[in-house]
This record gives C-alpha cells, structure tokens and sequence, in this order.
C-alpha cells in the first residue's frame, strides 16, 4: 500500500552502496509522533485480540513491536494501516484519524508483509512499473521511478528477470522496493527478514537504516529479538493484547533489575560442576545452550564468589562474566515465555 506524496531527494552511503533520492523528506513542520495509538480495542467474536493498547512512535524513528504468537502485533499494524477498524480508542497516523481520514493516512503510508507480493510472474521492472501506474503516476514517471529503485537495491542487473528466479533475499529487497515506490513517510514492517539467510538479513538492515537516515519512519514487528535490538530506538512488548512494557532496548533490559552470569568451562567434562555452583550461587536453575551456562543473578558480588567457588573446585573457565541481559532474556522475564514461543507466524493470530 504505497503513499503518493512527492518529495526532494539526498544522497548518501551505506555499505559503500550509493543510494540517490530514495526518499529525503523535510521534517520541520512535521507533527512529533508520526503514529499515535491510544485505547486500541479489537475483538473477533468472543476473543479479544487488542485490549487498549497505547503507542506513541516518534516521526523518523524505527518503533519495534514484539509480543508471542497471537499476542495482536499484526491486528494492531491492520489497524494502522486503516485495513481494520477498531472497536474502540483513537488513533493517528501523521496526524491524520485513521478511522475517519483513511484516505490520507494510505497517502502517506507503505506496507510490506511478512512474506514477499511481488507478482512472480513478472519482471523486476514490471512489477515496479505495475505499481507506479496504478498509483497514476505517468508511464515515464513510474518507468523512471523503478529504475531508481532497482539500482537502489542493488537489483539492475536482474530487472529484466522473472521475480520467481530471485532468490529470498532478492524478493525480500524487490517487496521493499515496491513498498517504496509512492515514497511513503511511515513504513510498516511485518517481520520483513523472515526465511533470509544472515548476509541478505544484515543487507535489509542497512536499508532500513539508510531510510530511517532519509527521514522515514518505520513500526517493525520482528520475530528476531536481535533485530529489535539493532534496529530500533524504541520497543513495545505486547502480550495478550496489551502494552506489557516499553522503551528503549536498554531501559527494557534494565527494567527486569537484573544481569546474567556467564559461565563456560575449559572442559566439557566440568559442566555438570559449572551448572551446579551456578544454581547454588544464583537461587536458579541455569539456562545451558552448549558448553555455556547462564543465570540471572542480582547481585554484582556474585562474581567474586563464582571465582573462589570454581578455583575451589578446581574447574578452569574458558569464560566468566556478569553481563546486561540480553533482549531475549527480558523477553522470557516479561512474557513469561522464551523467545522462540514467538517466532510461528502472525497468521495464526485471530485473523482479521
């Protein structure tokens, strides 16, 4: 659902990758919060899916909305995106009223699903082309504009291509691109780097942050907690269709007023040891992923006491920290569930 609002351009570098006049906007006169949600309320039948539900995304910001399957992240960007009408509260989108101002909130908006829309029967440029006109852009307009984005994407060489010979990362950056044509203000991102391998995952998010950089605005659902904490200024944890949390990765991590002990021994042979002094010390049981054993502890003078017990014992550590926690273990002390609980597709969520 791409805007049509007509913009200047810039120029700038990332990853040595020359991006001209993607978007570049003017942000002067531009309303604080470019999303403002207060109250959201959606019910399908007896199932409440957003039980007022508060957000507030500042304009030029990337918003990182995360929550376990069903939690309501989808129904709350359907909302955003004026695909869906709430039930109840208010909502604004660059300062225009979702529900009585859809028209100019779409103006202004992009959206980009979980999975790649492109038309696979199509070729890159088409595809780009197709949308530039129904958007009533003129053929050499929207001829001009897909170009612009395809070599913006590092996508030229294969715009005369069948989108179904891309590869995932390919389709992923041409859905983008697509997203991208009608130069929207507000992107909506629902999981956009699922099924990518890690180098195609870190390539989107240099896209991501080149645009943010151009002034974008950016509500990102994600089922990698990592991607959250590279990628967004602020975070909300829904769960059970409310606002659990808030913040900035770093006040999230810090609201749980703990840290985590690191533990790994030189010998696999010690970590039945390892795992044992780590629960005596911490009052836990230890989480063990490998030759690693991690607990959450708060108390800093831990450490000196895990020194003494391991030389006691005689274990040589390959490694001891206490460290922050981790986005994945606030996730797990909010929701009371691990991270992986999360990562099934929003489709299962009571759908709209």
């Amino acid at each position: 659902m791409p805007g049509t609002e007509k913009t200047g351009g810039g120029v700038s570098v990332v990853s040595g990758i020359l991006f001209e006049h993607i978007i570049r906007f003017d942000w002067s006169t531009a309303v604080e919060h470019a999303i403002w949600a207060e109250g959201l309320v959606k019910r399908f039948g007896e199932t409440t899916a957003l039980n007022g539900v508060d957000l507030a995304v500042r304009t030029g910001s990337v918003f990182g909305l995360l929550g376990p399957n069903g939690a309501g992240k989808t129904t709350a960007v359907r909302i955003l995106a004026t695909l869906l009408r709430m039930d109840e509260g208010k909502a604004t989108v660059g300062g225009y009223d979702v529900a009585t101002q859809a028209h100019q909130v779409r103006q202004l908006i992009g959206l980009t699903g979980q999975y790649a829309s492109v038309d696979e029967t199509l070729t890159g440029m088409e595809n780009l082309l197709l949308i530039g006109r129904l958007l009533g852009m003129p053929r050499r307009e929207a001829k001009a504009r897909a170009k612009q984005l395809l070599a913006d994407f590092r996508l030229s060489e294969a715009a005369g291509r069948a989108a179904k010979t891309y590869s995932g990362g390919m389709r992923r950056r041409l859905d983008l691109a697509a997203s991208l044509v009608g130069r929207p203000r507000i992107l909506y991102l629902d999981e956009p780097t699922t099924g990518l391998d890690p180098r195609a995952r870190l390539e989107l998010w240099d896209l991501l942050r080149e645009l943010v950089a151009g002034g974008v605005t950016i509500l990102l659902t994600t089922q990698y907690l990592d991607e959250a904490d590279a990628l967004a200024d602020e975070i909300a944890v829904i769960d059970h269709g409310r606002v659990i949390a808030n913040g900035t990765p770093d006040e999230l991590k810090a609201k749980t007023g703990a840290q985590t002990l690191a533990v790994r021994p030189a010998l696999d042979s010690d970590l039945p040891v390892v795992q044992r002094v780590v629960a005596e010390l911490t009052g836990a049981q230890p989480d063990v992923q490998g030759s690693l054993v991690t607990a959450q502890v708060t108390e800093p003078s831990v450490l000196p006491a895990a020194v003494r017990r391991f030389d006691d014992a005689g274990v040589v550590l390959a490694e001891l920290q206490l460290r922050s926690s981790s986005l994945d273990e606030v996730f797990l002390a909010l929701t009371g569930r691990p991270a992986e609980e999360a990562q099934a597709a929003e489709s299962e969520e009571v759908p709209a």
